[in-house]
């Protein structure tokens, strides 16, 4: 007789439980989404993001150095600048607030952190685009990858390791690649934000880069003519193999929460490692929802992570990060 099977035997205790655990998380494998700002002489709470701030150069070598302490494998940082143009010209200046940040944070944490930076315009243009603007109001796909050749060696040059595309321009990975090898750093990776979608939940992060999307009344107020339609799943896929393809070092789905089946589909067939990011709006539902005592703030927290991990994320990107690292040391 077949003794009858009881998987309740391998959940009896918190030691069995973890010793059956099939999944897990390692401090190694989460990135700290971090802001810095031009301009601003202490940092700068945003409102629908409790606990995030916009840095200035101190505070961020300080927010820097507390994710490498606590084990996080590395730091992706956004500039804000003081001032815009339709090009997004402070971008790629040398003096600029994200390539100043890179070179700070580079010299603060050495190789205890992976230092990473956000490769695109939209934070630096007065339109709030991913992209220069043609004479009818359009993303120019071509002229928009010239500046991003441009912005890759600048944040190469300042110590940057890894360059996040996030841009969605056709053909960025090896505009950038090519880019990148003529002058001498085949060692920076490129990260494609190949499976980006147009997502509802990025709003929160439009405060904390001070977006100006949508700012000017005659302007187009999304993204969806480059950012990819939530409804759909084997585009997810296609973009990423054609990320691979062009050179990618590491491939991406955003956001997480709602794009798991997207992240499966990738994870299972990238050759290259795959990561997810948990935006700006996933983290505020949970931060809202604990601040009313409808859900246990740590085990959501540690849940919804774990869940990105599962279906099959090499590593995440989240603002609790270094609080994460501190629970699953």
């Amino acid at each position: 007789m077949i003794p009858t099977v009881r998987p309740r035997r391998l959940r009896s205790t918190p030691a069995m439980r973890r010793l059956a655990a099939e999944t897990r998380l390692h401090p190694a494998e989460l990135i700290l989404p971090a802001f810095v700002r031009e301009g601003i002489d202490e940092p700068r709470a945003i409102s629908a993001m409790p606990g995030v701030l916009q840095h200035t150069l101190d505070s961020l070598r300080r927010a820097a150095a507390e994710a490498a302490e606590a084990g996080v494998g590395g730091i992706m940082l956004f500039g804000v600048p003081a001032v815009r143009d339709a090009r997004g010209s402070a971008a790629d200046d040398p003096r600029g607030i994200l390539n100043v940040a890179t070179r700070a944070v580079a010299e603060e944490v050495g190789d205890a952190l992976v230092v990473q930076t956000d490769l695109c315009l939209d934070e630096f243009t007065d339109h709030g685009h991913c992209g220069v603007l043609d004479a009818r109001g359009e993303v120019d796909n071509d002229t928009t990858l010239d500046r991003y050749r441009a912005m890759a060696l600048a944040q190469a040059e300042a110590g940057s390791a890894v360059l996040g595309l996030s841009g969605m321009m056709d053909g960025q990975v090896a505009a950038v690649r090519d880019a990148l090898d003529a002058a001498g750093h085949q060692a920076t990776a490129i990260l494609g934000y190949s499976a980006k979608y147009a997502s509802a939940f990025y709003g929160p992060f439009r405060e904390a880069v001070d977006s100006q999307l949508g700012a000017d009344p005659s302007s187009t107020g999304d993204r969806r003519s480059y950012q990819q339609d939530p409804a759909n799943r084997r585009e997810g896929l296609r973009e990423a193999e054609l990320d691979i393809a062009e050179g990618a070092d590491i491939v991406m789905v955003k956001p997480a929460m709602s794009y798991l089946d997207v992240l499966s589909d990738v994870a299972a067939v990238s050759p290259v490692p795959v990561w997810a990011y948990q935006v700006s709006g996933e983290a505020a539902m949970i931060e809202a929802a604990a601040a009313n005592g409808w859900i246990d703030r740590r085990r959501t927290v540690e849940e919804s992570v774990l869940g990105i991990k599962r279906a099959g994320a090499d590593a995440i990107l989240s603002y609790f990060a270094v609080e994460l690292a501190g629970w699953v040391r």
